[in-house]
């Protein structure tokens, strides 16, 4: 299924440390937005035979379309790692040229790749190259990826992969330290990815300032007639928010990123009660712990913590969550609030 087909789009942003497997079960289970991204994962590490990067594309089942998003420099690298997308089943393969970390674009990767459009061409074209190739019978098996990371594979592919051409997407910003929009995006059309989703900073704003949605605007009119596809992203607040920027900017669809932090509904457009917000983070704690390998719960925290960041007086309960270390401490800390919340709507019929 080509997640790109359907238009409009809204779907969840791929974010680094935080679009998990976990994360993406709580947000298909209860928002069901048109897409999901895993984190990026750097194809240069695993090439150094990294294979812990591989967790990030653990995925749960399900109909909803999962792209995998990949980030380096490497060409070669590149290639290994897109075919490796596509023997796990994924509905894509998206190339990240917008992550703003120093220790990233300093090295010409994420939006560094904007100061070299000749490279992001490249990599465009390589890692369409490897979709083919996939298509035609390629595999992880026929490259010289290391023999842990050909296991990881093998060991988490699905019994049937549809050997179809996946459609390639990528992810970027108006620019590097000023506004290219123009030419960057002229760049990026001549290798033709399916679709562009485009956050409406610079990298030297990082995630200051308020989002450009002039400039996506634009994006939007320069692809037009190309068939790929205009996607925006950048402090959209609500489905209604990223329904009325599809319309006024003329585009193919949004992704929506922070303001889906303990909000999965936010793709339904409706409010939950205080004890239902609860619950899902419960859900959410116990699926990091089947879904994410060698689990460590540091990286939850923040999670449970997005979960009470809508009811009053929660900061005793936030602090709390900001120290768990099991399942059983979230549960410990939850469910005597889900009780009560729930006891106290019972009694408001008696």
């Amino acid at each position: 299924m080509n997640p790109w087909n359907h238009t409009p789009i809204i779907g969840q942003a791929p974010m680094d440390g935080v679009t998990d497997a976990a994360f993406r079960y709580i947000t298909d289970l209860y928002g069901k937005p048109d897409v999901l991204f895993t984190e990026f994962v750097n194809v240069e590490g695993l090439g150094r035979n990294a294979v812990k990067l591989l967790n990030a594309f653990i995925k749960h089942t399900t109909a909803t379309p999962i792209i995998g998003q990949l980030y380096g420099t490497d060409l070669h690298h590149f290639y290994n790692a897109a075919l490796i997308v596509a023997e796990l089943g994924f509905s894509g393969m998206d190339i990240n040229m917008g992550c703003p970390a120093s220790n990233i674009a300093r090295r010409g990767a994420g939006a560094g790749l904007i100061r070299t459009p000749d490279r992001a061409k490249e990599i465009i074209h390589i890692v369409k190259k490897a979709s083919l190739d996939f298509a035609d019978g390629a595999t992880i098996d026929s490259t010289d990826a290391t023999k842990a990371v050909k296991k990881w594979v093998h060991d988490h592919k699905p019994e049937n992969v549809s050997r179809s051409i996946l459609p390639i997407s990528v992810k970027t910003r108006i620019g590097y330290d000023e506004i290219i929009t123009t030419e960057w995006m002229q760049h990026l059309l001549e290798a033709s990815p399916t679709a562009i989703t485009i956050h409406g900073r610079t990298l030297k704003q990082m995630y200051t300032g308020i989002a450009n949605w002039d400039e996506i605007g634009k994006s939007s009119e320069i692809a037009k007639g190309s068939g790929v596809k205009i996607l925006g992203n950048g402090d959209v607040s609500s489905l209604e928010d990223a329904n009325e920027k599809i319309q006024t900017y003329n585009l193919d669809g949004v992704l929506i990123g922070r303001a889906s932090f303990g909000n999965p509904w936010i793709f339904k457009g409706i409010e939950v009660s205080i004890a239902a917000r609860l619950q899902a983070a419960l859900e959410h704690c116990r699926a990091f712990q089947s879904l994410t390998l060698h689990a460590h719960f540091a990286g939850l925290r923040k999670h449970m913590v997005w979960y009470c960041k809508f009811f009053r007086n929660s900061a005793s309960v936030r602090d709390q969550l900001m120290h768990i270390e099991t399942v059983q401490d979230v549960e410990n800390i939850l469910i005597p609030i889900i009780s009560s919340l729930e006891q106290n709507r019972r009694s408001a019929f008696i």
